[in-house]
């Protein structure tokens, strides 16, 4: 039985501490493709693909091979497809049901594909094809978690865009996950062990979402609901304008097709394709830049070419840890700025 609002309301801080952690290990974790990339070619996934099977380490193939790149890289393209096409209806859908179900759906795809990830590893020359559905589900399921995370913020009155940003920039920070089990990896973890662990964690995400978010979606801040003692919620009313009647709501093609909002649907194109083009092209540029095209490079120049994709795909995924740093900065100024704006508000009405 899903809580209450009310308990929800109580427990809004665990939530959100929760909600920050489940972002940063199970959202856009795609956005650290690199790193999982080199797992995925040192598994073997698609090394069947490849002409030269020389070179090889104690996880596989390690050989330069477009082919088998290739094809992985086309898993990504899907994967974050999924990352960012889905928002539309899962919009709908929470309008519809909340944000319960969608969580539950979310945290349930992406234990599936960390699950369909080590099962494959068992024979990745017969299940490469499985690298398909695993990020499917995994950039299905990781949309879900983020975006219903966003919904918390309603819950924290004048600190909402302060948490807002903190759910933004775990979501972003995301990208340094596969980098750090890539660490682990390259101490010698198995690659089946690590995915079946954090199976086990996406588990727990499916339990702590059973267990503490309600059935209904979270009202805005100024909605009676947060301060009626009918409601039997807790905290005291932080907004006088709470016991005015709520203005008409703005029609939503009015919304969508304001000048504002239609330069930031472009704006957030533009620039969430730049990072997934990039991700996507980063192993191969890097590799170009050290074997210089050469089609047929030394053994030498292969190791080279490795170590110096391993080492910057770690440190691009370790620097999106700063969207985290520098997120809360930005909520804390927006909610500094919308209280002065309340507050001439009010002194004008006076």
């Amino acid at each position: 039985m899903a809580p209450s609002l009310a308990l929800a309301y109580r427990r809004r801080w665990w939530m959100a501490v929760t909600a920050i952690f489940e972002n940063l290990f199970f959202s856009a974790v795609l956005l650290g493709w690199g790193s999982l990339l080199i797992m995925l070619k040192s598994e073997g996934f698609y090394s069947h693909l490849c002409t030269d099977q020389e070179n090889k380490d104690v996880h596989g193939s390690i050989g330069l091979c477009i082919e088998q790149e290739e094809v992985l890289n086309l898993g990504f393209t899907i994967g974050s497809f999924l990352l960012s096409a889905a928002t539309m209806p899962l919009g709908l859908l929470m309008d519809r049901f909340g944000p319960r179900p969608v969580r539950l759906v979310g945290s349930s795809c992406f234990a599936a594909s960390c699950a369909v990830m080590a099962a494959a590893a068992y024979n990745p020359r017969v299940f490469s094809i499985l690298i398909f559905l695993a990020v499917c589900l995994n950039g299905f399921g990781g949309i879900c978690l983020t975006f219903t995370s966003l919904t918390l913020p309603n819950m924290f009155g004048n600190i909402r865009s302060t948490i807002l940003s903190l759910m933004i920039g775990s979501y972003a920070s995301s990208a340094v996950t596969f980098p750090g089990v890539k660490l682990i990896y390259d101490l010698g973890a198995s690659f089946r062990v690590i995915m079946w662990v954090w199976t086990g964690l996406a588990c727990m995400v499916i339990l702590n979402c059973l267990l503490n978010w309600p059935g209904e979606s979270f009202p805005a801040p100024e909605d009676i609901r947060y301060t009626s003692p009918a409601s039997s919620l807790t905290g005291s009313c932080s907004h006088p304008c709470l016991i005015c009647p709520s203005p008409a709501s703005v029609p939503l093609c009015r919304s969508v097709c304001s000048p504002i909002f239609l330069w930031s649907v472009v704006t957030m194109a533009i620039t969430q394709l730049r990072v997934i083009f990039f991700m996507g092209a980063m192993n191969k540029m890097l590799e170009f830049l050290v074997i210089h095209g050469d089609p047929h490079p030394s053994e030498e120049l292969q190791r080279e070419a490795e170590e110096q994709v391993g080492f910057y795909s770690s440190v691009f995924g370790t620097m999106q840890l700063l969207c985290l740093v520098t997120c809360p900065l930005i909520g804390y100024i927006m909610d500094w700025r919308m209280k002065e704006c309340e507050e001439e508000s009010r002194s004008v009405n006076r």
